[in-house]
């Protein structure tokens, strides 16, 4: 029954409910390996070289469920849940959808209908996620890789962003339901310089830094309910630093030069 006495005062520091998705190679799985005791499910090879306690590679979408069960009813020290990748898992969703439905493509299903039912089974996937998130005090990370995207803005002219590489319904079921979406990506300046005649060539110059967009932008979607810079280095202890109330950027021994490598 509610009462005066239920009421909540104050911020809630709970398990946090991350998604990261960027370019091929950025260190999207190095980010999550950072995380305090991670445990994998793999839906894609790449982290081997990681050294990180991992689920063997799941084949199968039943696989995939089958794990988070696991984790739900056996004991363990694991405090962060990732799954590597999103877009891996929703192939194997999509074959989990044709086989109940007896066809081959998801595209068999007439009407587009084959998206609307495998939303199904990606609320089984959140759902499991919830109970681990409630019941066992678990953080999420959801890995994905960036697609390009061309977005009709009702406001402007359309354009090009980043987003996720999902189905549109999954992708804005999944954004909805984290409390973090952040585009992992590499700094890139330009330099124009003029070639004559009234003609100018712009380049682009990489730094190989690594970077989190934390703020959606007309370039890529993100999102943040923690008031972010708008932009912080891809190292999840400085991310772990924000989630505690603190700010990493300004302190002096703020851990910017270990950089995360590949996958």
């Amino acid at each position: 029954m509610t009462s005066i006495q239920s009421i909540q005062k104050g911020r809630a520091v709970l398990p946090r409910r991350t998604g990261l998705f960027g370019v091929h190679g950025v260190g999207k799985s190095t980010f999550a390996a950072m995380a305090e005791k991670p445990i994998f499910i793999q839906t894609e090879e790449g982290v081997n070289d990681l050294g990180v306690d991992r689920f063997p590679l799941a084949k199968e979408y039943r696989a995939v469920v089958n794990s988070l069960a696991v984790l739900y009813s056996e004991p363990h020290e694991y405090l962060t849940i990732v799954i590597d990748s999103l877009d891996w898992l929703e192939r194997l969703i999509f074959a989990e959808v044709c086989a109940q439905r007896g066809v081959e493509s998801i595209e068999d299903i007439g009407y587009a209908k084959g998206y609307v039912f495998a939303l199904t089974q990606w609320r089984e996937v959140l759902a499991g996620l919830d109970a681990l998130r409630a019941h066992r005090g678990m953080s999420v990370i959801l890995i994905a890789h960036a697609a390009i995207e061309k977005f009709n803005n009702p406001e402007t002219d359309s354009y090009d962003r980043y987003v996720p590489r999902l189905q549109k319904q999954a992708s804005a079921l999944i954004q909805e339901w984290c409390d973090e979406v952040f585009f992992a990506t590499y700094r890139v300046l330009t330099k124009t310089t003029s070639e004559g005649f009234d003609r100018k060539r712009t380049q682009g110059i990489g730094t190989g830094e690594r970077i989190i967009r934390t703020t959606e932008r007309p370039a890529h979607v993100a999102k943040n309910r923690l008031n972010l810079p708008d932009e912080i280095p891809l190292d999840y202890r400085i991310y772990a630093a924000f989630v505690r109330g603190e700010n990493p950027l300004i302190s002096a021994e703020s851990p910017t030069s270990s950089e995360p490598k590949g996958n």
